[in-house]
């Protein structure tokens, strides 16, 4: 088996007009025209290799074969016009420090595209990538992006402070439950739903049985207790489940917490697994804040998938739904927010208030956010509850008022009269 493929079989993959624009192409330009490479990081089958050959004049994609043919002599993998793509790259994690190498003897920017679904064991090799180097995470489509929001109301607009509008959107919670269930996963965006779930509950067995096992430095590990711990990770999604909470609910073989940890850990390495961190903000009052994170798969379709439920399914369970609506708008908001370098918090108090989501920028723009399926009654009380916590938070030194909206999975989107913001989810864009 050959070492690489050309360019002219991985092209095969996509025309321009078989390429959906991502939110992260933009962020590819300006890294190539800044940076010596771009680190294009995310879990198999979200679009890094399309989105590379979209910015690429050659690539060669790692295999198994690859690295034992190529581990000698690495160098020889970057020859080629660039930017040269190698995708993969962690199965031979050498090829770090030539890219550098190289990168440093000609002072030239855009020169290499790395994409890579796992993040190495030992990442010091990786240091030396500091200030030439620019690292881009991706996640699977937002609807913005697989086409399913109207993208009427602006994220960016919503952090500014100004008022949004859009028209009703059409399908209800029947349209939401499908996407949910489908994902963002630009592979499958044509394929039959039973298809689909069929193909990411495989997804997750490849996780279970080999992803994790050929992280280099893994303890032997049991395929079994790993679908396991998904499953509970599923049941859990958008909730602050602590190890011993994991590790009790896997089932009648439960784990340790110790094994839990290194599981997860795992997880958060082959970006299947991300934690929505506590928001690091003062109160006004003396009631403490929660410091755990909230957990979530990188798409709430593998978290349907892992529980075996279709839209009909969730339909019918309302609170299950609920939850993993949540997970799909933390998705949406972390990919939307990425041009404004934003990142996507949590906040709640002992004495219960909380937002299950903010998006805060480092210009110190923040939108501090409640998700609910809709309804007038929901919404009102959301609205009543993000006006009581913006109240406990202290704004001393904050140039900025924080936005307030509540996310819905249907109905108008509009600002109300106490300023805040109604967002249909499938109507949020950049």
């Amino acid at each position: 088996m050959a070492a690489a493929q050309d360019l002219d079989d991985l092209g095969a993959l996509l025309t321009p007009e078989g390429y959906m624009p991502r939110v992260v192409d933009r962020e590819m330009q300006r890294g190539l025209e800044a940076a010596g490479w771009v680190v294009i990081e995310g879990p198999r089958a979200c679009g890094k290799t399309w989105t590379g050959l979209r910015f690429a004049r050659s690539a060669v994609r790692l295999d198994t074969d690859a690295r034992t043919m190529s581990a000698a002599q690495p160098e020889v993998l970057l020859r080629g016009p660039t930017p040269r793509l190698i995708d993969e790259w962690q199965v031979l994690p050498s090829v770090w420090n030539h890219i550098r190498h190289a990168c440093d003897s000609t002072r030239q920017r855009g020169l290499f595209v790395l994409a890579g679904s796992a993040q190495p064991a030992d990442d010091a090799t990786r240091h030396t990538g500091v200030g030439r180097a620019r690292r881009i995470q991706m996640r699977p489509m937002c609807l913005f992006e697989s086409g399913d929001s109207s993208a009427e109301i602006s994220l960016s607009g919503l952090l500014d402070g100004a008022e949004c509008s859009a028209g009703r959107t059409d399908g209800g919670l029947d349209a939401v439950a499908e996407v949910l269930c489908r994902g963002g996963w630009p592979g499958q965006l044509d394929l039959p739903l039973p298809e689909v779930q069929q193909n990411l509950r495989d997804y997750l067995g490849e996780v279970a049985r080999t992803d994790i096992g050929r992280l280099d430095g893994r303890p032997v590990h049991n395929p079994v207790r790993v679908e396991r711990l998904l499953r509970s990770l599923s049941r859990n999604t958008a909730s602050e489940a602590s190890h011993s909470t994991l590790a009790a609910d896997v089932g009648p073989e439960s784990l340790h917490r110790h094994s839990v940890r290194e599981y997860l850990e795992s997880l958060r390495r082959l970006f299947v697994l991300e934690e929505q961190p506590a928001w690091p903000v003062r109160l006004r009052s003396r009631a403490a804040l929660r410091k755990s994170p909230k957990l979530h798969l990188v798409d709430p379709s593998l978290a349907a998938a892992a529980l075996g439920a279709n839209p009909a399914a969730l339909l019918r369970d309302a609170s299950t739904l609920g939850l993993l609506f949540e997970s799909l708008v933390v998705r949406d908001l972390r990919v939307l927010s990425q041009p404004h370098n934003g990142r996507v918090w949590h906040i709640r108090d002992a004495a219960g208030h909380e937002a299950d989501a903010v998006v805060e920028c480092p210009d110190g723009r923040r939108l501090i956010t409640e998700v609910k399926l809709g309804g007038a009654e929901a919404i009102e009380t959301a609205a009543i509850s993000l006006k009581r916590l913006a109240d406990r938070l202290d704004t001393t030194h904050w140039h900025n008022p924080a936005q307030l909206a509540v996310i819905t999975a249907t109905g108008y989107g509009y600002t109300r009269k106490d300023g805040v913001h109604v967002v249909p989810i499938t109507a949020l864009g950049p």
